[in-house]
């Protein structure tokens, strides 16, 4: 009996030291998304409103809560954002997509993939409106009409102090 519970408490001290850095390693890479996220938040929340003058954030179409970063490996991160346009039947929702899509390509400083979704229940077209702003051809060919291109640059662009 002796042999045995010694052995369970040389196994118990043994493995615990390693659930303790295995749950320590989890609060530190929990901790780096969740900075990352923040990081991303901060990039879109002064993207303006292509029909407002307000931005994003000051119609609360973009929060915190509506990112998410997942760690891919080898420092790539896939972002995820899931906004709320301001009415159901938004006519500008593609266009608000768009220029979360521009504005995250240019400012994010790692490398990243990125995915950006309506918020489910928010739009009456939320699903061809989500495959339309993750399509990257749909997304290039929009960029290169002149007119959408400078109503996204309007949006984009940080105003100056």
């Amino acid at each position: 009996m002796e042999i045995v519970s010694s052995l369970v408490s040389f196994t118990v001290l043994k493995l615990f030291p390693f659930s303790r850095a295995s749950e320590h390693k989890n609060a530190l890479s929990t901790k780096k998304m969740e900075e990352k996220a923040l990081e991303v938040y901060d990039v879109i929340r002064t993207i303006r409103d292509p029909e407002k003058p307000n931005t994003l954030e000051e119609l609360d179409v973009v929060s915190e809560k509506c990112v998410e970063v997942q760690d891919l490996g080898d420092e790539e991160y896939l972002i995820i954002i899931k906004f709320s346009p301001t009415v159901p039947h938004c006519s500008l929702a593609t266009l608000i997509g768009l220029c979360l899509q521009v504005k995250l390509q240019r400012c994010l400083p790692f490398k990243h993939k990125l995915e950006i979704y309506i918020s489910e229940g928010t739009h009456s077209t939320e699903e061809d409106i989500n495959k339309q702003i993750n399509d990257k051809e749909r997304v290039a060919a929009a960029m290169e009409n002149p007119n959408l291109r400078e109503i996204v640059e309007q949006c984009v662009t940080e105003p100056d102090d």
